[in-house]
């Protein structure tokens, strides 16, 4: 459970932190946007450390596939654009592609 948590806050503030760049980089928003969203980042490095399994790659790779599911919440919730059946099913097998990954027997 500890771990679902944390990979779901550091997509949040990774996600969130890109996001608030993007505004300030490409919808001509404020740069205070764009320092709370460098902030966010950094939170992002600092969590994913928080995590208990050993391997760098390994963590990296699965919040790859957290954060696409993540994207693509953010996107229907925070941009109002509607996931269409090929978003979920990517999203799906990138679910799978995690638990594949983290969750295998290994010696």
């Amino acid at each position: 459970m500890k771990a679902i948590v944390l990979f779901v806050l550091a997509g949040i503030a990774e996600i969130g932190g890109g996001y608030l760049i993007w505004q300030w980089l490409r919808e001509d928003k404020s740069a205070l946007l764009g320092l709370l969203g460098g902030i966010a980042l950094v939170l992002y490095g600092i969590i994913a450390t928080w995590q208990v399994f050993p391997s760098f790659g390994r963590v990296y790779a699965a919040y790859g596939g957290v954060f696409i599911v993540l994207s693509v919440l953010w996107g229907w919730g925070i941009d109002k654009k509607t996931p269409d059946i090929y978003d979920w099913i990517g999203a799906t097998i990138c679910l799978v592609g995690v638990s594949v990954m983290l969750l295998a027997p290994r010696s």
